[in-house]
């Protein structure tokens, strides 16, 4: 059994709080997290590149093997 509107009325919905305030305060969580993330990138583009956990050189450490385990091994196969 629906109630019936007058034609400037508009149909709402059933239930308490349901407009609330806009959700201001989600809002203001979102802007002061997208600060957050905009400083946090500003002081890394700020930061030179070796200061960010990355080594000098351009190749990998795994690239040249250390020469005395290399050495070891060459003697210990020579061995048997």
């Amino acid at each position: 059994m629906s109630q019936q509107l007058k034609r400037w009325e508009s149909p709402r919905r059933e239930g308490r709080n349901d407009k609330g305030k806009g959700g201001s305060a989600r809002q203001r969580q979102k802007l002061k997290q997208l600060k957050g993330l905009r400083q946090k990138l500003k002081r890394q583009a700020d930061q030179p590149e070796t200061k960010r956990g990355e080594s000098a050189s351009s190749f990998p450490s795994f690239a040249f093997p250390n020469p005395s385990d290399s050495d070891r091994l060459l003697q210990d196969s020579i061995k048997s």
